[in-house]
């Protein structure tokens, strides 16, 4: 089962210094299983939260806080620092144990923000790119480190020269999976988003070859039922275009109940999906709460995921991680008391 330090947290005994998170595992080759590092850094506002709260809401807090989150990293450290900041992070993660595992997430292939993805990417930006990942892999080094690289990595395909972009996480892809201890999850989209085809295209551009696998729904609510058959459909099509045995992690922060983009826009024609409404109880449906927490043990029956699902994960799905960020505002920035202590109140996990 999946060991929390939930018990350290009631007894009152985690210091200010950071956890480490047992996430449930599973006996053979999965580069995923063992220990995973909590961020306990300022940058999400989730752990500073629960440190200064007390009572119930600490408890709810610690729901988070006391998680492997997926930290991002991306174009709001200068290339220069970049080293530095995840040099700190993999440090206050591991606790001295290099056998832990340090989640993150490389978010940099909007320059200017995915709002401005029609804008031409410059030479110097190209550069700047290649700078940022060549910094971040001698940060890495030999580190245990798990990579989701670039989040939405679907919306550049209707920008500026998509091909321009892709060659630039190509390289990342490159880079990223030749260290020697990090495992690479390229971004590709959700159940609700890109046809297979189409993001078997995305993905073999992006370089799908030098690394474990992909990720799915990172920026979407769709279910973990349905992002697990639709990830073992673009696993078998990568197979058939010659790009076999890739593996993939499924986001369950925040789609406890799930949803499709479909659906929300039925029901909220002028809603901000990225800003979707928290459920207001465990008993309300299709809104926003926490999923499945972070596990390796895909395929458990705890998950009410059927027969047919569960052994397409067992096959399929080396992690269920926390790489979305329901707390946060828009799912990027400021964190949210609110919204933190409602996904909390609700999530049946």
């Amino acid at each position: 089962m999946l060991l929390l330090a939930l018990t350290t947290l009631l007894a009152g005994t985690l210091s200010g210094g950071g956890a480490v998170a047992s996430v449930s595992t599973r006996a053979d080759t999965n580069p995923l299983t063992g220990r995973w590092g909590v961020y306990a850094g300022s940058h999400d506002g989730v752990y500073p939260a629960w440190q200064s709260a007390t009572g119930t809401e600490k408890k709810l807090l610690a729901k988070v806080a006391l998680r492997p989150r997926v930290r991002w990293v991306g174009g709001w450290i200068p290339d220069r620092d970049i080293y530095d900041k995840l040099r700190a992070d993999i440090r206050q993660q591991q606790h001295g144990d290099p056998d832990v595992l340090v989640p993150i997430a490389v978010f940099r292939e909007f320059a200017n923000g995915e709002s401005r993805r029609d804008e031409p990417i410059t030479r110097a930006q190209q550069d700047s790119y290649r700078r940022f990942v060549d910094n971040a892999a001698r940060a890495i080094g030999r580190s245990r480190v798990m990579i989701v690289l670039e989040p939405d990595l679907a919306v550049g395909l209707k920008g500026w020269r998509p091909d321009v972009r892709l060659e630039m996480v190509s390289y990342a892809s490159r880079v990223f999976g030749a260290l020697p201890r990090t495992t690479v999850y390229l971004d590709a989209s959700d159940a609700d988003w890109l046809k297979v085809p189409d993001a078997v295209s995305m993905l073999r551009k992006a370089g799908i070859e030098h690394v474990r696998g992909f990720a799915l729904g990172a920026t979407h609510y769709s279910s973990t039922r349905a992002n697990i058959r639709y990830g073992a459909q673009i696993v078998a099509a990568l197979a058939e275009a010659g790009v076999p045995r890739r593996h993939f992690v499924v986001d369950t922060a925040d789609n406890g109940r799930p949803f499709t983009w479909p659906q929300y826009w039925a029901a909220h024609p002028r809603g901000d999906f990225d800003n979707a409404a928290t459920c207001r109880s465990r008993a309300d449906r299709r809104c926003v709460t926490l999923g499945i927490p972070p596990t390796t043990r895909v395929a458990a029956r705890r998950w009410g995921l059927g027969p047919e699902v569960r052994e397409l994960a067992r096959r399929h799905v080396d992690a269920y991680a926390w790489f979305g960020r329901p707390w946060l505002i828009r799912q990027a920035s400021p964190f949210s008391r609110a919204r933190t202590l409602q996904v909390a109140r609700t999530t049946r996990w």
